[in-house]
């Protein structure tokens, strides 16, 4: 029964503002509504299932312009050896592009856990991403990834670095067969001096003083902050204080913030995503076909810096730190590879300016158990930063403010030997950036609602919903040019017996994603549904 199915993952832009994403899909999402015939499920999971599955749009894909393809990688991943090789830029395609598509190509079978995986090019990290678990008859997955951001990177020859960190033994047997291409699109009228929205500079901070130009007028700062590890780190918003007994430990609580400070100075917030692996929730049937959102293309937390530009232009080192506040001391677990995306002003060498405000409020985290035959923590944290600057380019002296407000606050419920555990959580990331007349103002959620029980006969049983939204409102002088709206909601439902050999669990399962993606450019939404690992309902409307 196995399916060869292409694994696609949306691509936001680096402007954060979606709407050339949106416009390019447009051609295919505006198809009239459809639901494919699927073959009926079995009665339960057997050896094979449909190969790994999201609802997610295609990378959009320039047309009518010259394509080069360049090979990236290609290994098999049996340990923690890294694959290392070399880059060199594509021919006959220019050195600006409209685009630069990554595309991953996966297989595996046997038996073997969810593995994370990264990839740098001259030591940039351009993707970072998780595998499925295989069905003993084997499985493929493709995962394809919009990376134009990164041409600075790709216009020159460089090292190729990839790790999926993997065991083989007699128990988990499976090898993970990869390889990975780009895509590279010309750009209608390229060659040198082609202007396109990629930044000039893209700076991996591997040194916590990089050597920054000094003529920047635009800072991004991207950090793919994951907590995993196979650890506690791995379901951190599920941690609860040392006084409560439970077997996941933080003095905090399950609190996180990721954080980006210069000099000593908190420049950033941010909310990170409760990202779910496929092995997640005690429950690998849960995401054997469709896996939770974002889990094999993980995005990197933004941060608009452009308000400290003046100071990082002035020549002299400068201290650029990430941190993840709430984890407990010493704790291993969190990864946080950084990049500095840089515009650069053609007309000054040296640009100068201030930063005029910095206002942090007071980080709130606050945690409340209550004892019981069925044990409750409840948590409730926020925290606020207002920053703005700056600087005098050759087009005039360009302000820009950003604002962000964090909230979260969660319910978890368990019983004494965690036979149920529950979690009912929320987060809120809102930014402004406010630049000359420009103000984007992006609203994000994540959600989690979930329970996990253990009853007679050793049958597990998870019930878990996850959502991943975000609203996006782009205004010039007042009046609105852009607006998306994406909702990203799956929900799943499996039971099998635990602690038995794999051809006894019996396991059931349905599961369902449901990708919208609507805005002023139009709208793109597709629905897919797999039982017992059978995809049984593919439907696209708009």
């Amino acid at each position: 029964m196995r399916q060869r199915t292409v694994m696609s993952m949306l691509s936001l832009t680096v402007r954060g503002t979606l709407l050339a994403v949106t416009a390019a899909l447009l051609p295919s999402a505006l198809a009239p509504a459809a639901a494919a015939e699927q073959p009926q499920p079995p009665a339960e999971f057997g050896t094979d299932w449909h190969d790994p599955v999201t609802a997610a749009p295609p990378v959009p894909r320039p047309t009518g312009v010259r394509s080069c393809e360049v090979p990236l990688a290609k290994a098999q991943f049996r340990d923690f050896t890294p694959y290392r090789g070399a880059y060199t830029p594509p021919k006959g395609c220019g050195d600006r592009w409209s685009a630069v598509v990554l595309r991953l190509d996966g297989s595996v079978k046997g038996r073997q856990y969810d593995r994370l995986g990264h990839l740098t090019v001259g030591g940039v990290e351009v993707f970072r991403t998780s595998t499925p678990q295989p069905s003993p008859d084997g499985i493929t997955w493709s995962v394809e990834k919009d990376i134009t951001r990164y041409s600075d990177t790709l216009r020159r020859p460089g090292p190729v670095e990839m790790l999926i960190g993997n065991v083989v033994d007699d128990t988990y047997t499976g090898v993970l067969d990869v390889t990975v291409t780009l895509t590279f699109y010309a750009h209608p009228a390229y060659g040198p001096g082609t202007s396109t929205d990629a930044p000039d500079r893209v700076i991996p901070l591997d040194t916590p003083s990089p050597a920054l130009p000094r003529n920047a007028e635009r800072i991004l700062a991207e950090v793919y902050a994951t907590g995993s590890g196979g650890g506690c780190e791995e379901y951190w918003y599920l941690s609860v204080p040392e006084a409560a007994p439970y077997s996941c430990k933080a003095a905090e609580g399950p609190h996180r913030e990721v954080r980006i400070s210069v000099d000593g100075r908190l420049a950033g917030i941010a909310a990170p995503f409760p990202t779910v692996w496929t092995g997640g929730w005690s429950n690998p049937f849960l995401w054997y076909v469709t896996p939770a959102p974002r889990a094999f293309d993980i995005k990197p937390v933004v941060y608009d810096l452009t308000p400290f530009a003046a100071l990082l232009n002035d020549g002299r080192p400068h201290r650029i730190e990430v941190t993840v506040a709430g984890v407990p001391a010493g704790a291993p677990g969190w990864s946080t590879p950084t990049n500095l995306l840089l515009w650069q002003d053609e007309g000054r060498e040296v640009v100068t300016g201030a930063l005029t405000r910095h206002v942090t409020g007071a980080p709130a985290n606050s945690t409340a158990y209550t004892p019981g035959r069925e044990h409750r923590l409840a948590t409730e944290a926020a925290h606020r930063l207002d920053i703005a600057g700056y600087l005098d380019t050759s087009h005039g002296r360009v302000a820009t403010t950003v604002t962000r407000s964090l909230a979260h606050t969660s319910v978890h419920r368990w019983t004494d030997g965690e036979t149920t555990d529950a979690l009912t959580a929320g987060w809120t990331d809102d930014e402004t950036v406010t630049s000359g007349r420009t103000v984007t103002r992006t609203h994000r959620t994540y959600t989690m609602d979930g329970e996990t029980t253990l009853g007679a006969g050793d049958r597990l049983r998870t019930v878990l919903t996850l959502g991943d939204r975000a609203d996006t409102l782009v205004l010039r002088g007042g009046e609105r040019t852009a607006w998306t709206r994406l909702d990203d909601t799956y929900t799943g439902d499996a039971t099998y017996t635990a602690n038995v050999p794999r051809d006894q669990r019996h396991a059931v399962g349905t599961t369902t994603e449901r990708y919208r993606l609507h805005g002023s450019a139009g709208c793109y939404d597709r629905t897919l549904t797999a039982v017992q690992g059978t995809l049984t309902v593919d439907r696209r409307r708009c």
